[in-house]
């Protein structure tokens, strides 16, 4: 099972998203941070559970430095005995084609409860910050130079712009007696 926060508001908005694991909070009352940490720690007791954290408490443009994340994750880290914290990167770049594709690129995994590990919550945020800086680097530049092999296609949307444009690049590639490619990057059919 999967759990995540969510601004308690806009759960009220779209109940439904509470029987797919979400909890509603006050980001910014003592109480909201309160029912995080209390669901967070169930939901990290719980054997095979997940919990999705965003954990700058809110979506933030992919390039913003320093990654600054709200302490809750840090002291659910600190105080948890088991489990692995994974860092997540996530962008949505427009490639050539007229939808985003969606971009991941997992960080360095950190183990939950290892014997003698003694961080404080400032440290684990520290940790937590420079893991997810990492991935999202790392993410940035393997997009930015076009390092397409490091990443597994996992869905290969329809390819091409659509309408009149690809039309018209269809007729000239008829025309010109080339098989037609609908790829917008692609020099068939132009």
């Amino acid at each position: 099972m999967g759990y995540g926060p969510i601004d308690g508001a806009g759960l009220e908005k779209y109940r439904f998203m509470e029987k797919l694991g979400f909890f509603g909070i006050d980001p910014a009352s003592r109480a909201g941070a309160s029912k995080f940490l209390r669901v967070g720690r169930a939901a990290l007791a719980t054997p095979g559970a997940i919990l999705w954290v965003t954990a700058e408490g809110h979506f933030t443009d992919v390039r913003k430095r320093p990654v600054t994340l709200r302490p809750g994750v840090a002291h659910l880290a600190r105080k948890a005995t088991h489990g692995v914290v994974l860092p997540l990167a996530i962008e949505y770049p427009f490639g050539e084609e007229k939808q985003p594709e969606m971009r991941l690129a997992f960080g360095e995994p950190i183990t939950l409860g290892e014997a003698g590990d003694e961080r404080n919550a400032v440290e684990w945020n520290t940790l937590l910050e420079d893991r997810l800086t990492r991935a999202m680097d790392d993410l940035a530049h393997a997009s930015i130079h076009g390092e397409a092999e490091r990443f597994t296609l996992l869905y290969d949307g329809q390819r091409g712009v659509g309408g009149v444009y690809d039309g018209w690049r269809r007729l000239k590639a008829l025309l010109s007696g080339k098989k037609f490619n609908a790829a917008h990057g692609s020099t068939d059919g132009r």
